[in-house]
């Protein structure tokens, strides 16, 4: 009988100091909840959209409209702070004496400085000097080429040219605007005209065609 009862009372024993030691490595909650600022004087202000996260956890949110977040997290968490355009920032959640802890973060522009870059159809600026000092272009002395200047070949492209988008759309304006002033005008035909008949008819008469 007494070999049952230390037994019983060692079993109980080992029990509580179990449950007092997974009480002691068990991490505390903390309903984490902030405010996320630009640190910009100018344009300082709450930042929307910006991801507070716990990395190992997989879990996070986003601020919302007013910069503010909130989520549960666990003593000793490190959250991470990033944005677009923003140096990221990391927080370690310390073991606050309340279940409820409230921050603030300022978020610093990351400005990126990248190197000049020149566009051109060369491969590389030799190859350019050389195109260009092979050009034999006949100008005159005020630098226009008198090809271009010649009468034929400035009434074959305006012949030839059509119009482009500016010329089109004057031209459907013009012919919307003699619509709508047209429209209630009455409309003639030139061959039932008496005075034209009499102007041809004399006309006629003295061989003029």
């Amino acid at each position: 009988m007494k070999r049952l009862k230390f037994i019983l009372l060692l079993s109980v024993c080992t029990f509580c100091f179990a449950v007092t030691g997974f009480t002691q490595n068990q991490k505390r909650v903390i309903q984490l909840s902030g405010v996320i600022l630009n640190s910009d004087s100018v344009r300082g202000g709450p930042l929307p959209g910006v991801h507070v996260y716990v990395p190992k956890a997989g879990r996070g949110t986003t601020t919302n409209r007013a910069g503010f977040f909130s989520m549960p997290v666990l003593v000793g968490d490190s959250v991470v702070i990033s944005s677009v355009g923003f140096v990221r920032r990391h927080y370690i959640v310390p073991n606050h004496h309340s279940d409820l802890l409230t921050i603030v973060i300022e978020m610093m522009e990351d400005t990126t400085v990248l190197p000049e870059v020149v566009i051109s159809q060369f491969p590389t600026e030799e190859v350019f000097k050389q195109a260009v000092l092979a050009l034999n272009v006949p100008l005159d002395e005020k630098g226009i080429d008198p090809n271009n200047l010649n009468a034929e070949l400035l009434a074959l492209m305006l012949k030839t040219t059509p119009m482009d988008g500016n010329a089109n759309y004057r031209y459907y304006i013009d012919q919307y605007a003699g619509s709508v002033r047209d429209q209630f005008q009455p409309r003639t035909n030139p061959f039932l005209n008496p005075f034209n008949w009499a102007r041809f008819f004399r006309d006629l008469k003295k061989n003029k065609k």
